[in-house]
């Protein structure tokens, strides 16, 4: 099925950069942390109906995910980038940079909860309110705290986003399934509980998409 979904409607819009970076991530020995095509489509698609001209997102990897709303946006579009590690970035960004979208992204290398602080806090609190949408797909312990701040970075009737939130359908599955970690079971028993608190959190409504490994995905109401 999955391949049917990608041979019928991802592969042939894929932008050609798209398909660079895509290609290039997948070599890397790293490769499992990227996002998968038929969801950056998703996402590309939801930003155009939302009209999405400002962007923020925590966890970039080598940027296959920023790179699709680089190109979803207008051509005065800003999306924020938020990594630990600007190496991974840096493999990426050469694509990005022949896209010609490089001009859009303000990339902050630093810990997610860290620089989620310091954008609000930038010019007295100026920036709360004025993310269109913003996606998480960083250290998952943490996504309690980032919705936190997220919610008051994200303007009334924007969108948030948190990726891998079915953890390969561990979420659905006794703690203690045969062959899983210690930590396959701490991040399955932190996401059980962040889908649990957004669901019942009334700033938002929210669903969980079964697409990829689950995305957790929110509109701010209040």
């Amino acid at each position: 099925m999955m391949q049917y979904v990608l041979e019928t409607t991802v592969y042939p819009r894929e932008h050609e950069r798209l398909r660079e970076l895509r290609l290039i991530t997948q070599q890397h020995a790293k490769s499992f942390m990227r996002s998968s095509p038929d969801q950056m489509q998703f996402f590309s698609v939801l930003l155009k109906l939302i009209g999405a001209s400002n962007t923020i997102e925590v966890g970039v990897f080598t940027g296959y995910s920023l790179l699709t709303a680089a190109l979803a946006l207008p051509a005065g579009g800003k999306v924020v980038a938020i990594d630990a590690n600007r190496e991974y970035y840096e493999l990426g960004r050469p694509v990005i940079e022949k896209a010609g979208v490089a001009h859009k992204v303000d990339f902050r290398e630093g810990d997610g909860i860290a620089e989620l602080d310091e954008i609000l806090s930038e010019d007295g609190g100026a920036m709360a309110g004025t993310f269109d949408f913003a996606y998480a797909d960083a250290d998952k312990l943490q996504y309690a705290g980032y919705h936190e701040r997220l919610l008051r970075l994200v303007r009334v009737g924007g969108a948030i986003a948190y990726d891998n939130t079915l953890w390969g359908g561990s979420v659905a599955m006794p703690r203690d399934k045969p062959g899983s970690s210690e930590y396959d079971r701490l991040v399955r028993d932190s996401l059980v509980g962040f889908n649990a608190a957004v669901a019942a959190d009334d700033r938002v409504e929210a669903c969980i998409v079964p697409i990829a490994d689950g995305v957790t995905l929110c509109r701010r109401v209040k």
